[in-house]
């Protein structure tokens, strides 16, 4: 799990200008804009999503860790929830094909990620429809507080807080429905470093949450097909 999503957050008073992002006076959408940029620019990023609990006899992902490129390409492994049991499932997404290695199943196998209630792997670092685009589509966007995150907590990060609709976040979960509650960290470099999406991710479920983390902008892995 990433640093980011381990270590507690402080609330912190009066933090400088050089430390919001995009300058003291950069307006909420502005900051969003550079967010955007910033995660769009990068050559790879390494990924962590979660939910504490997903909602009984759904079948879905409760988890996700990896590292993806622009390429697109992603390598990283999958907790999936089916009939009640968790599975991890790793996955490489290359060559416009997705990979998994099912449980009891030898070797790799082309999937279809959809199948069980997954996001495409191959589509997360796009700029159209990916974790970038939730911020400009972000609306009833609000500066919150600052806070400290990252390594030994040594990182100024500023929240965010927004609506999503479904339209934006099913690009992500494509079984989301209705609006989402969405707040952001971004650091003072305009680097996003979470995501908390709170809706119904899963048909006639009630609400949750989804946490995603980015870390590690700039990597660049080799990612090959198994």
């Amino acid at each position: 799990m990433l640093v980011l999503l381990t270590v507690p957050v402080l609330a912190l008073a009066g933090c400088s200008g050089e430390e919001t992002p995009g300058g003291e006076d950069a307006t909420p959408e502005e900051v969003m804009a550079l967010a955007k940029e910033t995660l769009d620019e990068t050559s790879g990023v390494r990924l962590d999503l979660r939910t504490d609990e997903l909602p009984a006899g759904v079948t879905g992902v409760s988890a996700a860790t990896g590292v993806g490129t622009h390429a697109p390409a992603f390598d990283g492994t999958l907790t999936v929830i089916l009939a009640g049991q968790a599975l991890d499932v790793p996955i490489i997404g290359v060559d416009d094909t997705v990979w998994a290695q099912i449980p009891f199943t030898p070797g790799w196998s082309d999937v279809d990620p959809a199948e069980y209630g997954a996001p495409d792997p191959l589509q997360l670092m796009s700029t159209d429809a990916g974790f970038s685009s939730l911020l400009t589509e972000t609306t009833d966007l609000e500066q919150g507080e600052s806070v400290r995150g990252g390594e030994n907590n040594a990182e100024v990060l500023t929240e965010y807080t927004g609506t999503l609709p479904a339209s934006v976040v099913g690009n992500v979960i494509p079984s989301a429905s209705g609006d989402f509650d969405a707040t952001y960290t971004i650091s003072a470099e305009g680097e996003l470093r979470t995501v908390e999406l709170t809706g119904v991710f899963y048909p006639e479920t009630d609400p949750i949450t989804y946490t995603i983390g980015f870390d590690d902008y700039g990597i660049e892995p080799d990612i090959t097909a198994p």
